[in-house]
Protein backbone atom coordinates (compact mmCIF):
# COMPACT_ATOMS: atom_id res chain seq x y z
CA UNK A 1 0.00 0.00 0.00
CA UNK A 2 1.17 3.52 -0.88
CA UNK A 3 2.45 5.76 1.68
CA UNK A 4 0.00 9.08 2.40
CA UNK A 5 1.13 12.71 2.49
CA UNK A 6 -1.77 15.05 4.89
CA UNK A 7 -1.34 18.33 3.22
CA UNK A 8 -3.90 20.81 5.85
CA UNK A 9 -3.76 23.66 4.63
CA UNK A 10 -4.43 23.26 0.91
CA UNK A 11 -3.95 26.17 -1.79
CA UNK A 12 -1.75 27.30 -4.48
CA UNK A 13 1.91 27.96 -3.97
CA UNK A 14 3.60 25.65 -1.45
CA UNK A 15 0.63 23.21 -0.57
CA UNK A 16 0.12 22.65 -4.34
CA UNK A 17 4.15 22.48 -4.87
CA UNK A 18 4.78 19.73 -1.83
CA UNK A 19 1.38 17.60 -3.17
CA UNK A 20 3.60 17.28 -6.66
CA UNK A 21 6.21 16.85 -5.16
CA UNK A 22 5.62 14.10 -2.68
CA UNK A 23 2.80 12.52 -5.32
CA UNK A 24 5.63 12.49 -7.75
CA UNK A 25 7.31 10.25 -5.30
CA UNK A 26 4.45 7.53 -5.38
CA UNK A 27 2.70 8.78 -2.28
CA UNK A 28 -0.91 9.51 -2.37
CA UNK A 29 -2.28 12.72 -1.11
CA UNK A 30 -4.85 14.38 1.02
CA UNK A 31 -5.84 17.32 0.14
CA UNK A 32 -7.37 19.27 3.61
CA UNK A 33 -8.92 22.66 3.93
CA UNK A 34 -12.00 24.90 4.10
CA UNK A 35 -13.11 24.97 0.37
CA UNK A 36 -14.54 22.75 -1.19
CA UNK A 37 -14.38 23.89 -4.37
CA UNK A 38 -10.71 24.10 -4.24
CA UNK A 39 -10.06 20.46 -2.72
CA UNK A 40 -12.30 19.44 -5.48
CA UNK A 41 -9.78 21.25 -8.27
CA UNK A 42 -6.45 20.36 -6.36
CA UNK A 43 -7.70 16.68 -6.46
CA UNK A 44 -8.47 16.75 -10.55
CA UNK A 45 -5.48 18.62 -11.23
CA UNK A 46 -3.40 16.27 -9.39
CA UNK A 47 -5.15 13.12 -10.99
CA UNK A 48 -4.43 14.51 -14.34
CA UNK A 49 -0.64 13.91 -13.11
CA UNK A 50 -0.97 10.05 -12.23
CA UNK A 51 -1.19 11.25 -8.42
CA UNK A 52 -3.93 9.32 -6.32
CA UNK A 53 -5.49 12.23 -4.41
CA UNK A 54 -8.19 12.57 -2.22
CA UNK A 55 -9.61 15.76 -0.17
CA UNK A 56 -11.45 15.75 2.90
CA UNK A 57 -12.91 19.38 3.98
CA UNK A 58 -12.01 20.45 7.79
CA UNK A 59 -11.20 24.12 9.16
CA UNK A 60 -7.27 23.99 10.79
CA UNK A 61 -8.49 26.21 13.09
CA UNK A 62 -10.85 24.15 14.61
CA UNK A 63 -9.09 21.30 16.50
CA UNK A 64 -12.36 19.27 16.49
CA UNK A 65 -12.99 19.46 13.13
CA UNK A 66 -8.98 18.68 12.26
CA UNK A 67 -9.19 15.78 14.74
CA UNK A 68 -12.10 14.07 12.59
CA UNK A 69 -10.02 15.05 9.35
CA UNK A 70 -6.85 13.10 10.65
CA UNK A 71 -9.66 10.33 11.54
CA UNK A 72 -11.04 10.34 8.55
CA UNK A 73 -7.22 9.97 6.50
CA UNK A 74 -6.47 7.56 9.29
CA UNK A 75 -9.40 5.65 8.51
CA UNK A 76 -9.29 5.76 4.48
CA UNK A 77 -5.90 5.76 3.59
CA UNK A 78 -3.55 6.32 6.14
CA UNK A 79 -0.99 8.51 6.91
CA UNK A 80 2.84 8.41 6.92
CA UNK A 81 3.20 12.16 7.05
CA UNK A 82 1.27 14.97 8.45
CA UNK A 83 2.60 18.57 6.37
CA UNK A 84 1.09 21.38 8.28
CA UNK A 85 0.85 24.20 5.82
CA UNK A 86 -2.29 25.88 7.23
CA UNK A 87 -2.23 29.68 7.83
CA UNK A 88 -3.78 32.22 10.03
CA UNK A 89 -4.22 35.18 8.04
CA UNK A 90 -2.36 39.01 8.33
CA UNK A 91 -5.59 40.14 10.52
CA UNK A 92 -4.12 41.52 13.37
CA UNK A 93 -1.18 44.08 11.83
CA UNK A 94 -0.84 46.11 14.79
CA UNK A 95 -0.80 43.74 17.95
CA UNK A 96 -2.07 47.16 20.14
CA UNK A 97 -4.55 48.05 18.14
CA UNK A 98 -5.86 44.53 16.57
CA UNK A 99 -9.25 42.51 18.33
CA UNK A 100 -8.69 39.97 20.22
CA UNK A 101 -10.28 37.27 17.99
CA UNK A 102 -8.39 38.08 15.11
CA UNK A 103 -5.22 37.23 17.10
CA UNK A 104 -6.88 34.08 18.57
CA UNK A 105 -7.33 33.12 15.08
CA UNK A 106 -3.94 33.45 14.79
CA UNK A 107 -2.63 30.94 17.20
CA UNK A 108 -5.72 28.71 16.37
CA UNK A 109 -3.84 27.93 13.25
CA UNK A 110 -0.46 28.04 14.19
CA UNK A 111 -0.59 26.28 17.32
CA UNK A 112 -4.07 24.54 18.52
CA UNK A 113 -4.64 23.41 15.40
CA UNK A 114 -1.16 22.05 14.82
CA UNK A 115 -1.30 20.50 18.21
CA UNK A 116 -4.30 18.77 17.59
CA UNK A 117 -3.73 17.35 14.35
CA UNK A 118 -0.29 15.89 15.74
CA UNK A 119 -1.87 14.50 18.86
CA UNK A 120 -4.35 12.98 16.46
CA UNK A 121 -2.03 11.56 14.62
CA UNK A 122 1.01 9.99 16.52
CA UNK A 123 -0.65 6.50 16.87
CA UNK A 124 -0.78 5.83 13.03
CA UNK A 125 2.55 8.32 12.63
CA UNK A 126 4.42 5.83 15.38
CA UNK A 127 3.03 2.76 14.18
CA UNK A 128 4.23 3.97 10.21
CA UNK A 129 7.56 5.16 11.02
CA UNK A 130 6.38 9.09 9.77
CA UNK A 131 7.28 12.21 9.82
CA UNK A 132 5.74 15.76 10.39
CA UNK A 133 6.27 18.53 8.36
CA UNK A 134 5.95 21.95 9.03
CA UNK A 135 5.82 25.22 6.45
CA UNK A 136 6.74 28.48 8.28
CA UNK A 137 8.08 31.74 7.25
CA UNK A 138 11.30 33.51 8.51
CA UNK A 139 9.01 36.29 10.33
CA UNK A 140 9.58 33.83 13.06
CA UNK A 141 13.01 34.24 13.87
CA UNK A 142 14.02 36.13 17.34
CA UNK A 143 16.23 39.07 15.90
CA UNK A 144 16.28 43.27 16.28
CA UNK A 145 15.32 42.72 12.56
CA UNK A 146 12.66 40.48 12.62
CA UNK A 147 11.35 42.44 15.39
CA UNK A 148 11.35 45.34 13.29
CA UNK A 149 10.52 44.09 9.64
CA UNK A 150 7.00 42.99 10.39
CA UNK A 151 5.91 46.03 12.78
CA UNK A 152 6.81 48.49 9.90
CA UNK A 153 5.11 45.79 7.00
CA UNK A 154 2.22 45.77 9.51
CA UNK A 155 1.78 42.00 10.09
CA UNK A 156 2.94 41.94 14.14
CA UNK A 157 0.46 38.77 14.29
CA UNK A 158 1.59 36.60 11.32
CA UNK A 159 4.89 37.16 13.30
CA UNK A 160 4.38 36.29 16.31
CA UNK A 161 2.42 33.13 15.08
CA UNK A 162 5.12 32.30 13.10
CA UNK A 163 7.71 32.73 16.21
CA UNK A 164 5.07 29.98 18.22
CA UNK A 165 4.86 27.69 15.33
CA UNK A 166 8.76 27.90 15.20
CA UNK A 167 8.84 27.07 18.66
CA UNK A 168 6.62 24.41 18.86
CA UNK A 169 8.26 22.65 15.84
CA UNK A 170 11.27 22.04 17.90
CA UNK A 171 9.58 20.85 21.08
CA UNK A 172 7.67 18.65 18.85
CA UNK A 173 10.71 17.29 17.46
CA UNK A 174 12.39 16.95 20.68
CA UNK A 175 9.18 15.41 22.06
CA UNK A 176 8.45 12.61 19.38
CA UNK A 177 11.87 11.47 18.10
CA UNK A 178 11.32 8.56 21.04
CA UNK A 179 8.40 7.30 19.29
CA UNK A 180 10.28 7.20 16.08
CA UNK A 181 8.33 10.20 14.36
CA UNK A 182 10.42 13.03 12.37
CA UNK A 183 9.72 16.56 12.76
CA UNK A 184 10.91 18.75 10.06
CA UNK A 185 10.56 22.47 9.50
CA UNK A 186 10.91 24.97 6.59
CA UNK A 187 11.38 28.35 7.17
CA UNK A 188 11.32 30.46 4.05
CA UNK A 189 13.27 33.77 4.38
CA UNK A 190 11.15 36.14 1.61
CA UNK A 191 8.21 36.29 -0.34
CA UNK A 192 6.52 33.49 -2.04
CA UNK A 193 6.27 33.56 -5.93
CA UNK A 194 2.94 34.57 -7.34
CA UNK A 195 0.73 36.56 -8.89
CA UNK A 196 1.44 39.23 -6.32
CA UNK A 197 5.22 38.86 -6.37
CA UNK A 198 6.38 37.16 -9.95
CA UNK A 199 10.02 37.09 -8.33
CA UNK A 200 9.38 35.52 -5.32
CA UNK A 201 10.68 31.84 -4.23
CA UNK A 202 9.42 29.18 -6.27
CA UNK A 203 6.89 27.18 -4.59
CA UNK A 204 9.02 23.77 -6.08
CA UNK A 205 11.96 24.87 -4.74
CA UNK A 206 10.12 25.05 -1.24
CA UNK A 207 8.91 21.58 -1.88
CA UNK A 208 12.00 19.86 -2.98
CA UNK A 209 13.47 21.46 0.49
CA UNK A 210 10.38 19.44 2.30
CA UNK A 211 11.16 16.43 0.52
CA UNK A 212 15.19 16.42 1.27
CA UNK A 213 14.54 17.12 4.82
CA UNK A 214 11.64 14.38 4.91
CA UNK A 215 13.51 12.01 3.54
CA UNK A 216 17.00 12.45 4.96
CA UNK A 217 15.36 12.63 8.51
CA UNK A 218 18.64 14.38 10.36
CA UNK A 219 17.68 18.22 10.03
CA UNK A 220 14.61 19.60 12.26
CA UNK A 221 14.78 23.24 11.28
CA UNK A 222 15.75 23.91 7.16
CA UNK A 223 15.68 27.22 5.64
CA UNK A 224 14.76 28.16 2.10
CA UNK A 225 16.36 31.34 0.96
Amino acid sequence: MAKTIMIVGFGPGTATAVAEKFGGKGLSVALIGRSQERLAAGVIALKAQGVDAYAFPADAGDPASIRSAVQAVQSQLGIDVLHWNAYGGVEAGDLLTADEASVHKLFDVAVFGLIAATEEAIPELKKNGGAVMISNGAFGLVSPEMDAVPVNLHVMGLALSSAAKHKLAGMLAERLKGEGIFVGEVMVHGTIKGPAAPDGIDPAVIADKHWQVYESRTETRASVK
